[in-house]
């Protein structure tokens, strides 16, 4: 009796606990359900101790032996799956080898109960609640766990609309205006991580003749040094762009709402003698799911040229970029991941170059932010989070009418 009391009360504490926190704090619906079914499942455990209790006191003819059987058994299921969570998906060896022993226990429980009954009443009565118990819970577990995370993801959209560009009353300047526009149609919110716009001038140069072949193919190389991707032609000289503008254009750390949007207006002004042809706009933003993760505010940026550490894979290829260094807290989504995983933080990159400023995003455990990730475990990294970026852009703007009337 003992022994099955101690593995009811080991279960349904832990059981009982985590189910509450997702029934307050869980971020979607079928979270809230899996904090109810949790909850239950707690309650059944806790009434089967009396029913031990009793079954044990009375012996078999009891009439609780049947409470008894069926807690235990929901006992075993519970921490069963819990199991096979916490070793799919779980970091600390601690919780993964409690839910694995506690599984034994339940085990066993359900063993002795069985043999203290001798027969049991009703058992098709018995089997079917036990049937439905369990289809109910690998339904929810399925659905929880292996759909959802995998379900087609939806992402905001990023407007571009630039303005007719305007002569200043001197006429010794000119404003392009720039509206932009991120339009989320979905029913989730989304944190800002970080976002860019900027503005490319370039001079292009068109031949008479089709350029040879060896140099087309060495404009081509060129280009594809850049994020900025430009159209190539037989007749177009490569002439690499010159940064005019850039600036974030929402702040980090803000949110756009399920079904919101967000408009920002900016000004690139030049001087009327400039011998940019044309200015090409682009425009970033980088992005977390909101019922993915619960993430704190940003923290004191830290900066490279100040001699903040970053690591080897931030700075290759880029090592006299300058870098913004930011962090966030953050917590997993279930209250069952959030015991079971590493306590992690958010890390934005942003490097600066020539062209602008792109910006890297991170989600790893406390410490282990400056080491490098494998590409199957950033993707499953930007999956698990519902990390993603998007770009807007090339939008053109040519300028030969408005440098005209200078």
């Amino acid at each position: 009796m003992a022994w099955v009391v101690l593995v009811l009360l080991l279960t349904a504490l832990p059981v009982g606990w985590c189910g509450f926190k997702d029934f307050r704090d869980s971020l979607t619906f079928p979270g809230y359900v899996t904090g109810v079914a949790l909850m239950l499942a707690a309650l059944i455990m806790v009434v089967g101790v009396a029913a031990v209790v009793d079954c044990w006191v009375r012996g078999p003819v009891s009439n609780f032996g049947v409470v008894a059987l069926g807690s235990t058994g929901v006992a075993l299921l519970t921490n069963v799956l819990l199991a096979f969570r916490t070793w799919n998906d779980g970091e600390k060896v601690s919780y993964m080898a409690l839910s694995i022993a506690l599984s034994v226990g339940s085990l066993l429980a359900v063993i002795l109960v069985w043999r203290r009954l001798g027969e049991i009443p009703t058992p098709k009565r018995v089997a079917a609640a036990l049937i439905v118990s369990t289809i109910v819970a690998v339904a929810n577990f399925s659905y929880q766990y292996l759909f959802q995370p995998n379900r087609r993801d939806v992402a905001p959209l990023v407007q571009l609309d630039v303005g007719k560009a305007v002569l200043s009353v001197d006429r010794k300047a000119f404003s392009v205006p720039v509206d932009i526009k991120l339009v989320n149609h979905s029913d989730v919110s989304f944190y800002v991580l970080g976002t860019e716009f900027h503005a490319m001038g370039e001079d292009v140069t068109v031949t008479r003749t089709d350029v040879t072949a060896s140099k087309w193919r060495q404009g081509a190389e060129q280009w594809a040094m850049y994020r900025e991707k430009h159209p190539l032609t037989r007749r177009e000289v490569y002439q690499p762009g010159q940064l005019v503008a850039a600036q974030p254009w929402i702040p980090a750390g803000n949110w756009v709402e399920a079904k919101g949007e967000s408009l920002t207006r900016t000004i690139v002004q030049l001087p009327i003698d400039t011998n940019f042809e044309k200015l090409t706009f682009y425009a970033t933003v980088s992005l977390a799911r909101k019922d993915k993760l619960v993430m704190g505010s940003f923290g004191k940026p830290g900066y490279s040229w100040k001699g903040v550490d970053l690591p080897r894979w931030v700075k290759a290829g880029r090592e006299k970029n300058d870098v913004i260094v930011q962090t966030a807290p953050m917590q997993e989504n279930n209250a069952i991941d959030h015991y079971t995983r590493a306590r992690r933080r958010v890390t934005t990159y942003w490097r600066f170059g020539p062209h602008g400023a792109d910006v890297v995003m991170v989600i790893a455990p406390v410490g282990e932010e400056g080491r490098a990730f494998s590409e199957p475990a950033i993707r499953e990294m930007r999956n698990r989070y519902g990390l993603f970026d998007i770009l807007a852009g090339p939008v053109e703007q040519t300028l030969g009418e408005i440098k005209s009337q200078g």
